[in-house]
């Protein structure tokens, strides 16, 4: 079973061959000693597709022989010097099933193999307080990389790694790398081994490439209104990928921030319309509603578990009566399978990954239309107030009406047109500054209790449910019928605080408003 890890780690290089290793870290805080750990051979195998789209998106995959930590490594980027490693033992030589899946976002299904071989010979040290705990790892790598794609292909160079331990504060890591400048040493320019071999064996940008990043498409006007929606949804593109390997797990939230990337996806190619043709994105979102419902099945179980659970665990003992945590695990462990059984199919689905191709082809190939070449205050702002009025009409008639369920479906239907918008607002903000920042600001207000009052609602309506769940097993149906009458009240009040509100979006929508 693969395991995951986070690293925070520096790679170095000096001009100079006999740049003195390891230096003096005398004064450094926290640190007492610097200890020798012998010398290790190591050898990796780095698999990749055919046209690198691992390494194009910051990713590696090893296997490696030697050292202390041989395996298979999954590197995924994280923030910063941060990257995640996800471990798996040595196996034969194909790929773990659980890493391949890790990365078919990234691979779209396309096949891995050996790519590089890279030999490195270590000599370690440790940075050790003064109680004799690790604060970093300190190394020296002699390297030779022989490329597998380009025949004959080798290259050989020397590099220092600093490695911090875990929990280790983020700023021992600048302190020596203040003090590895003084000795004569700059970071390095690649950012792993296996993007330094790509660059020095064959043609490879500098530094992975990311669809978050890609440079202005043929065609579009840098600064125009196109240029910002493309980069956009560049950037939605590229967290959708990027967000997949915690989807896919289980991992806390994953689920729920792809969704939220899909739906800034599909907002975005609504209302920016009049920059990209219809003919290509209009599928594109019915594929992206597609995908958002199938994962919104393990993610609205996920809300009201957590909800319920936070609300049984904040009554007092004498008001929870009958096995009311059992019947909650009961119901999670049926429930909740069925959400992660669709998450997981949908995502090992061949319609996911044509969903990826076609965002890709999107954003390096986009369907333009003449208003794309416009200038964003004139194209974005007119496409910001269409999305207001639609808004307008949807949340003013839904306030008018008299309480009940009636008001609640027509304030639910406003509230999705609330979250384009605010999406709308969002990627306009590089473009329009302040002012989409203001109404994003406000109109997310607006969906946040619009939401609140829904998620109540729900709530309510799987509460009675598993009341009579309980009923029918002679349980007392008192505790569900408390925490139901608890969301009915909650809900009332974001449903009383909606108006005032709703009012604050108007004076930020106004067309001389939407100016700097």
């Amino acid at each position: 079973m693969a395991v995951s890890t986070h690293e925070t780690e520096r790679t170095y290089e000096s001009a100079a061959d006999d740049c003195s290793w390891p230096p003096s870290l005398t004064g450094l805080d926290r640190a007492a000693s610097l200890v020798g750990r012998g010398t290790h051979e190591l050898e990796a195998v780095y698999y990749d597709t055919d046209d690198l789209r691992l390494a194009r998106t910051g990713a590696t995959l090893r296997r490696r022989t030697g050292g202390t930590d041989a395996g298979w490594h999954l590197k995924l980027p994280l923030t910063g010097d941060s990257r995640e490693e996800v471990r798996a033992p040595l196996s034969s030589e194909d790929v773990p099933g659980e890493l391949s899946d890790l990365v078919l976002s990234r691979t779209r299904g396309a096949a891995l193999r050996p790519v590089m071989l890279i030999r490195t010979t270590r000599s370690l040290h440790h940075l050790l307080d003064a109680g004799g705990e690790v604060l970093a790892e300190l190394s020296v790598d002699a390297v030779s990389a022989d490329a597998l794609l380009t025949a004959g292909a080798r290259t050989a160079w020397t590099e220092r790694e600093v490695e911090l331990a875990d929990g280790v504060d983020h700023a021992l890591l600048d302190g020596i790398e203040r003090m590895l400048r003084h000795h004569g040493l700059e970071r390095s320019r690649s950012q792993s081994k296996m993007i330094r071999a790509l660059q020095e064996t064959m043609t490879f940008p500098e530094g992975p490439r990311s669809e978050a990043d890609g440079a202005t498409a043929a065609g579009v006007v840098a600064g125009s209104a196109g240029d910002h929606v493309l980069a956009y949804l560049r950037q939605q593109t590229a967290a959708l990928r990027d967000l997949d390997p915690a989807a896919r797990r289980g991992l806390p939230d994953g689920v729920h921030q792809m969704r939220t990337s899909i739906r800034r996806l599909r907002g975005c190619l609504r209302t920016y319309r009049s920059v990209l043709a219809r003919e290509a994105t209009d599928p594109l979102r019915q594929e992206l509603k597609w995908l958002a419902g199938e994962l919104g099945v393990e993610r609205d179980h996920e809300v009201l578990r957590d909800r319920f659970t936070a609300a049984v665990r904040e009554l007092p003992g004498e008001l929870v009566l009958g096995p009311v945590n059992a019947r909650l695990e009961l119901w999670d462990a049926r429930d909740g399978a069925e959400g992660r059984r669709r998450t997981l199919e949908a995502l090992s689905s061949r319609r996911y990954l044509r969903l990826l191709d076609a965002l890709r082809l999107l954003t390096e190939d986009p369907p333009l239309r003449a208003k794309a070449a416009g200038k964003p205050e004139k194209v974005m702002v007119k496409a910001l107030r269409k999305d207001y009025g639609r808004l307008a009409r949807r949340m003013g008639p839904a306030l008018d009406l008299a309480p009940g369920p009636e008001r609640g479906a027509a304030i639910h239907d406003a509230r999705k047109t609330a979250k384009r918008l605010r999406y709308a607002a969002e990627a306009s903000r590089p473009a329009l500054g302040k002012p989409a920042k203001r109404l994003g600001k406000r109109v997310k207000a607006v969906q946040g209790l619009a939401g609140a009052h829904h998620d109540g609602v729900v709530a309510c309506d799987e509460l009675r449910r598993l009341a009579v769940s309980a009923q029918a097993a002679g349980e007392p149906g008192f505790t569900w019928g408390l925490l139901a009458g608890q969301e009915r009240a909650a809900a009332t009040d974001c449903e009383r605080a909606l108006p005032g509100t709703w009012a604050r979006v108007r004076p930020a929508a106004r067309q001389k408003a939407l100016h700097r």
